[in-house]
């Protein structure tokens, strides 16, 4: 195993460190339990909008910390889930008064964790509310999950959602909104190579040199089915087909298209990919109303991509674009 670090067991609080070291303007991270949170924390008088999962997935989900998106972030070690009191300790630095929505991913650790959170933090008479996101369409069930995973759509999701948080909207409005995003949104993804988990020190799982595993998880999990490589075009219409289908979606609607790196694609290959996608929902008269390309939601040095489509409206589309000022996503601020 090749990778720049010192001690496997340190790895994610010595990234942490140097996360905040480099925006520090931005965040500000706390240990003991591990928090990443605003620098301006709390808002007062904001909807504080909470994420977290574990480690291994950057930006997601401490890169997307700050103005016009999370509030805070728990992070946990590479791979697995943060603690209760991890996220406990993320609404007690960023509660501002007017209610927390907490933004979860749907697997098994998460979900029992923030859930429990909530509980504690509603003992103490913060309203809290829970949202579960579950935009894989690869798998019913997962060696993480009771259902869906929740993958690519989730930074969609807290962008939208802490777009709109900032902007003045109350706790119903937040949380009513995330369940609209997330009925709206699918996605899919493909591994060419496996990634090396610092503590496990080899492949997650082993694929063929020409292999690829279609449907796979951000975590290593199995996917549909292993296939021989395929080229540009075919692979864009095997993860975008499904996706489309599964809504479904319909000449006519607009979308949002984010075509994500798992951590080891260039962006030469993706840019390449996201240009196939266009024009495949261009030919079914889907009408692509804004785009995301890169690495968002990574699972470590996985060559790999995956496809997210978000049916949108104008709603939507306004705290898309409103202003944001994260370490991993700025514009309009």
């Amino acid at each position: 195993m090749k990778k720049i670090i010192n001690d496997p067991s340190t790895v994610v609080e010595e990234s942490l460190r140097g996360l905040a070291a480099a925006h520090g303007d931005i965040l500000k991270v706390r240990t003991e339990p591990a928090v990443i949170y605003r620098a301006d924390a709390p808002v007062t008088g904001k909807v504080a909008v909470i994420s977290g999962g574990g480690s291994g997935h950057e930006p997601l989900h401490g890169g997307f910390v700050g103005l016009g998106m999370l509030d805070a972030a728990a992070p946990g070690p590479v791979f697995t889930s943060p603690t209760p009191d991890q996220v406990q300790a993320a609404v007690e630095h960023v509660d501002g008064g007017a209610g927390v929505l907490l933004i979860v991913k749907n697997y098994t650790g998460d979900v029992l964790n923030f859930e429990t959170a909530a509980e504690f933090a509603s003992a103490d008479g913060v309203d809290v509310r829970t949202v579960v996101i579950d935009d894989d369409v690869a798998v019913k069930d997962s060696l993480y999950t009771a259902g869906r995973r929740g993958v690519g759509g989730t930074a969609l999701l807290e962008k939208i959602v802490g777009g709109a948080a900032e902007g003045g909207y109350n706790l119903d409005e937040c949380e009513a909104l995330a369940r609209r995003v997330i009925a709206s949104v699918r996605s899919m993804g493909v591994a060419l190579t496996a990634c090396t988990v610092p503590h496990v020190g080899e492949p997650s799982f082993v694929l063929e040199d020409d292999e690829i595993e279609i449907g796979i998880g951000i975590h290593g999990e199995p996917g549909r089915r292993r296939v021989p490589h395929q080229p540009a075009d075919q692979l864009v219409r095997t993860l975008l087909d499904p996706v489309l289908e599964d809504l479904p979606f319909a000449s006519g609607d607009r979308v949002l298209l984010f075509t994500n790196s798992m951590g080891g694609t260039p962006l030469v290959e993706l840019y390449l990919a996201h240009g196939i996608a266009e024009r495949l929902l261009a030919e079914r008269g889907i009408t692509v109303e804004r785009r995301l390309v890169g690495p968002y939601v990574t699972s470590l040095e996985m060559q790999g991509m995956s496809l997210t489509v978000l049916k949108v409206d104008d709603e939507m589309l306004r705290w898309w674009d409103a202003p944001v000022r994260t370490a991993a996503l700025r514009w309009g601020a």
